[in-house]
């Protein structure tokens, strides 16, 4: 039993790293599984065996079609239908939740939210509603709709793989609706009557200038006729500050430059629009020779220090909230050379649901961190996407060409049709659809590429072969006859939820592709002890694994509508614990009846 003590120090080490946050949790995941391997619980030629595994192949062509019908327009063709939501709250939280659960069955759940989440934002901001109560459920219904399919959330392609190792076979396409569909409805039933009242109802943040207050703090310098900045570029001007202050915008005469284009030499009687502190307009008035709020006086008109209106759509301004995958997560302004390398200049800052008052160049981002960008509009989607924002700015819906929008709903119809009738494993099926959907040209191969999720098949990967060795060390049994001596007596059914309960505790605190690859063994090592079905047990803790209501970091979901609803850590269990104890009342009759015991 030693090795079983070694993978326990391991996953406690993991867990504790996951906790964290301060590395990505690809990177904890690797440590752990090359952690197992010098410790001699993972064999060394077989540490590796987790990237060509089933479940990984199924993830990453599952995110590409995903990709495939975003780029085709299937989703836009939805997302245009849920803004005729109407006027009233409950209506836009009832067709908002539905549609997300409807995209989430079929397609990434994460992927589903983002591509609602600038629907939603508009809705609020068009008819006065605050974000705060419709994003939440948004989330949640995201990760309630992945609980439908095979395809829709990590831990069901995990326990279906995990299934097959045991020799029962996989868990087919819709093996998971009748359990999944049913726990959705209760959810969504929930959260439409009675659980948006739980959430917080914060009015003033539907509106991007409520939420920033850009134009209170724009400044007008001056550069006179004996300003040491004649001549000098914005580069050279921003030098002098130290600072990344973004020079929104250049007026010379009649005519006005966005600041990211403007790269001459300044002339006395350029008029800088800026954003800058107190601090800052100092340094720039003793260094640079600006003149603050000094405007040239013309004739019959008086000098204004009054800061001019934001005009966003000439300073191409943009807001988008920080991924967990970002690479901007723990870095600054500086560090990621936001101007020089993606040509974008940072404007504002908002952290749950304030707008951050420090100085640009020491904001260190963190996942769900709303940000106020501005940039050159035929490059900002690039740059966004390298960067891992999602853009929450009101965006053109694109419904695609009529060919591709059918063509990509047939490819995925004939995969799933092979996959329910057994022509082909889920794994080859959503393969071969999404070679298919590169080829015929419904997506770029370079965007194909691009929505393959890298830290996810890392995290996936990785975990696998270090799951197989909780199993194979006897560390799984031992944890299952613990539970069991701990419960002794107890019927089977109090077994089932004690296990439902500690695997959603886990999910809300780690990856919920990790919580499924960690309980399953465990999961198989009880029903095996109480000499019951196997399926019970595996389905508790798929439906489990991704019901991470409680807190903001358990799921991608969750930390994305953070900044954009302002919501605090405290906010999400007043309604995810509630909601919770709904999914749990609601699964575990449900799977006692469509998978029983004996």
């Amino acid at each position: 039993m030693q090795d079983a003590y070694w993978v326990y120090l391991i996953l406690a080490l993991t867990l504790a790293a996951f906790v964290w946050g301060r590395f990505r949790y690809d990177l904890v995941a690797m440590a752990a599984l090359l952690g197992g391997v010098l410790a001699g619980v993972v064999p060394a030629d077989e540490a590796f065996s987790g990237f060509g595994h089933p479940a990984v192949i199924t993830v990453a062509a599952v995110l590409i079609l995903s990709r495939g019908f975003e780029h085709a327009g299937v989703v836009d063709w939805i997302a245009e239908k849920t803004l005729k939501a109407g006027s009233r709250p409950i209506w836009q939280l009832l067709v908002l939740t539905t549609t997300v659960i409807l995209l989430s069955a079929v397609m990434n759940n994460v992927g589903a939210l983002a591509l609602l989440l600038p629907v939603a934002v508009r809705v609020a901001r068009e008819h006065g509603t605050s974000p705060s109560l419709l994003l939440m459920p948004l989330a949640f219904g995201s990760l309630l709709g992945g609980l439908i399919t095979l395809i829709g959330t990590p831990p069901n392609i995990i326990i279906s793989a995990f299934r097959a190792g045991q020799g029962d076979g996989a868990f087919r396409m819709f093996d998971f609706a009748p359990v999944g569909v049913g726990v959705a409805l209760a959810g969504l039933a929930f959260m439409v009557l009675v659980g948006w009242r739980l959430t917080p109802q914060r009015q003033g943040q539907a509106s991007a200038d409520e939420l920033f207050e850009t134009s209170a703090y724009l400044s007008e310098l001056t550069v006179g006729e004996s300003a040491k900045a004649v001549g000098w570029t914005l580069r050279e001007l921003r030098e002098v500050c130290d600072e990344p202050v973004p020079v929104l915008a250049v007026l010379r005469g009649d005519e006005r430059h966005s600041g990211y284009r403007f790269y001459g030499p300044l002339q006395a009687g350029d008029i800088l629009l800026l954003e800058a502190a107190p601090d800052d307009l100092k340094l720039l008035e003793d260094k640079a020779g600006l003149t603050i709020g000094a405007r040239p006086e013309e004739e019959g008109e008086s000098a204004s220090s009054e800061a001019p209106s934001l005009d966003t759509e000439a300073m191409q301004l943009v807001e988008a909230v920080v991924r967990n995958d970002s690479m901007m997560i723990r870095r600054t302004v500086s560090q990621l050379r936001l101007l020089n390398q993606h040509g974008l200049h940072l404007v504002a800052v908002s952290r749950d649901g304030a707008r951050l008052k420090q100085r640009l160049r020491e904001v260190s981002f963190q996942p769900g961190d709303v940000l106020l960008l501005q940039g050159d509009e035929n490059g900002l989607g690039d740059s966004l996407a390298t960067l891992g924002c999602l853009p929450l700015a009101s965006r053109k819906l694109s419904l695609g060409r009529p060919r591709q929008l059918l063509l990509s709903v047939a490819i995925f119809a004939v995969a799933i049709a092979a996959m329910m009738f057994d022509l082909l494993p889920a794994a080859v099926a959503l393969s071969l659809a999404a070679l298919i959907t590169l080829a015929v040209g419904v997506l770029p191969l370079r965007e194909g590429y691009d929505a393959i999720e890298g830290p996810v098949i890392v995290l996936l990967a990785a975990m696998l072969p270090v799951g197989q060795a909780l199993e194979t060390s006897g560390g799984a049994q031992m944890i299952a006859d613990g539970m069991m001596t701990l419960g002794s007596g107890w019927p089977p059914v109090v077994t089932l939820v004690a296990l439902f309960v500690l695997t959603l505790l886990l999910s809300n605190v780690i990856n919920n592709a990790a919580a499924a690859l960690l309980m399953a063994p465990i999961a198989a090592n009880l029903a095996s002890g109480l000499d019951v079905s196997l399926d019970p047990f595996l389905m508790a803790v798929a439906v489990s694994a991704s019901c991470a209501f409680l807190t903001p970091i358990g799921h991608q979901s969750n930390t994305l509508v953070m900044g954009p609803g302002g919501y605090h850590f405290r906010d999400y269990w007043k309604l995810g614990l509630p909601l919770s104890a709904i999914v749990m009342a609601t699964a575990i009759p449900l799977i006692l009846l469509i998978w029983p015991l004996s």
